[in-house]
């Protein structure tokens, strides 16, 4: 009989943002397996195994769940969505590469809180009208490859949330993507950094393009680029609400 791999979005932080199924999923689980610092938000029991991982290991660590989950029922974790860059789409691969065996075992999602939508609702409602969501990080596509769907993203007027937009491995790329923004939309165009939202140490900047700086980034951070129609209304003592109004322009 072949068991079961849950994959359980934990959201952006905070134990209250986590689907009722998806704790379900994780007391149910022998054994969790994750990258370190996602594990380190899961209370486990003194009979559930923990598995830590590098971050840079996803197909590693989806294939050691796979193969746990041949036999038992296991849970594997993921910051925010498992579903947005994330690990959802490594273990897809891994069954898909992988031995005959795997296909047969149950597999199921739980979804998450993904980042952008968390620093969205803080904020308002910058992604009100159509968006889309581009990882910055190279390490599993070339930089052209970015480059070209920066341009196309502000040429076809999305807003955008950027994830992974900066490390210490990876310095520059956000500074050279947003030069590229500027090539395409007006500087006066709304920017957010929000960095551990959700969190105890959440810390959310506004500014604008042409103002925005890569050194308030870091991997911690999601930053959602609006569009020249995103409406800043500033309000006495509170923060500013930001949103992409839903009537398109004419």
């Amino acid at each position: 009989m072949s068991g079961r791999l849950d994959i359980v979005g934990l959201g952006p932080g905070r134990q209250g943002l986590v689907t009722p199924e998806a704790s379900a999923a994780l007391e149910a689980a022998a054994a969790i397996y994750g990258y370190g610092p996602y594990l380190d938000r899961v209370p486990l029991r003194a009979d559930q195994a923990r598995h830590p991982s590098d971050n840079r290991v996803e197909l590693d660590r989806a294939r050691a769940a796979l193969g746990a989950a041949e036999t038992g029922r296991v849970a594997m974790v993921s910051g925010g969505d498992p579903g947005v860059f994330a690990m959802a789409a490594a273990v897809c691969e891994a069954v898909e590469l992988g031995p005959e065996a795997w296909r047969a075992i149950e597999i199921v999602v739980h979804p998450g809180i993904t980042a952008m939508l968390a620093l969205a609702a803080r904020i308002g409602a910058p992604l009100g009208h159509d968006f889309c969501a581009i990882s910055l990080s190279d390490n599993l596509k070339p930089w052209p490859l970015v480059e070209r769907r920066l341009a196309a993203a502000a040429q076809a007027g999305f807003a955008m949330a950027l994830y992974n937009p900066i490390s210490r491995a990876r310095p520059w790329q956000l500074g050279a993507g947003l030069d590229i923004l500027r090539a395409h939309l007006p500087g006066e165009t709304p920017v957010i950094f929000g960095r551990a939202v959700m969190r105890e140490d959440e810390e959310i900047r506004f500014t604008t393009l042409a103002e925005a700086d890569p050194a308030q980034a870091d991997m911690s951070t999601c930053l959602i680029i609006g569009t020249a129609e995103t409406r800043v209304i500033a309000r006495p003592a509170l923060p500013p609400l930001v949103y992409t109004p839903r009537r398109a322009p004419a």
